[in-house]
């Protein structure tokens, strides 16, 4: 096995991970799981296919078996707390809401979202490591665009929605 092939996508792998899990800690572990598993299946890999996308599709498998077998998670309508979290203003707020909103992304849009666009997959690429069809994949990653439009500026989501005409 060369292991150069699979650290080149390390780094890829950890941005991906940050981002679906929302935790430093646990995405660390995700990648960890997902380079233990690879090395443990890697006569499953066929040479010549997209090494990437083998090791994504690895990782997201892993994350959907994490999801299952842990507790459901106790929700929190973070609009609700929203005067009791105000934090100083610095240049570092944009960044975090973008990871706050990615967060409130449904998680099969959230993961479309960050293959095609943070990881620059094709979505042929993306289809394959989410097992769906590129249509859906397609779909998903417009209904995510708009969200998060919707999600990062409200006004500008509300100024650009057309208005509704009451039909008789």
């Amino acid at each position: 096995m060369d292991h150069h092939r699979i650290i080149d996508h390390v780094p890829a792998l950890r941005r991906y991970a940050r981002v679906l899990t929302g935790d430093a800690w646990a995405a660390d572990d995700l990648v960890q799981d997902t380079l233990e598993r690879a090395c443990r299946k890697w006569l499953l890999w066929r040479t010549g296919s997209n090494l990437r996308a083998w090791l994504f599709t690895l990782m997201h498998h892993l994350y959907l078996n994490q999801r299952r077998g842990a507790p459901p998670l106790q929700v929190v309508d973070i609009d609700t707390l929203h005067e009791g979290l105000q934090a100083p203003v610095r240049d570092t707020d944009g960044a975090l809401d973008l990871e706050r909103c990615l967060l409130r992304l449904p998680a099969d849009q959230r993961a479309v979202l960050l293959l095609v666009v943070l990881e620059d997959m094709a979505y042929a690429d993306a289809a394959r490591v989410l097992h769906i069809p590129v249509g859906t994949v397609m779909s998903r990653l417009a209904r995510a665009r708009a969200r998060l439009r919707e999600l990062m500026d409200p006004a500008a989501a509300q100024a650009q929605a057309p208005a509704l005409r009451r039909l008789k």
